[in-house]
């Protein structure tokens, strides 16, 4: 195989996992969602990496569910209101995702050779969010 480019290629990895939640969001803004409801929201996590690592890969696939699952877990079936990370905040999916990914970048392992993390999440499906975060290799 032949590299045509002279900067190695960027690769990524996206796992997806799901998170059920509860929340209302408290402002005239928000309409009926000020009400509490549930919300189921698909969550998929893209890690980036320019070229591949040793083993030919961005990052082990299980590494990568294990942490993404590991930081839902605190998350599900739970009322955000209620929750201590989302106090005096309004829990948006671009809140969530937001603090999914800080959590998950603090997960990763130093030397991973990462350089960005995406995380999206699907409010519905014809709705979604995502934040994008520079990582230090």
């Amino acid at each position: 195989m032949t590299d045509t480019g002279t900067a190695a290629p960027i690769f990524s990895l996206q796992v997806d996992d799901h998170l059920m939640i509860a929340h209302s969001l408290q402002h005239d803004f928000f309409g009926p969602a000020q009400r509490l409801h549930g919300a189921t929201l698909t969550i998929h996590a893209s890690f980036e990496r320019q070229g591949l690592d040793e083993h030919g890969v961005v990052m082990d696939i299980g590494e990568a569910s294990q942490l993404l699952g590991q930081v839902l877990e605190p998350l599900r079936y739970q009322n955000l209101d209620e929750h201590p990370d989302f106090a005096e905040k309004f829990s948006t999916t671009e809140v969530i995702v937001h603090y999914v990914a800080l959590q998950l970048a603090e997960r990763l392992r130093e030397g991973h050779g990462l350089r960005a993390l995406t995380i999206e999440a699907e409010e519905n499906p014809t709705a979604r969010a995502s934040v994008r975060l520079e990582l230090s290799a």
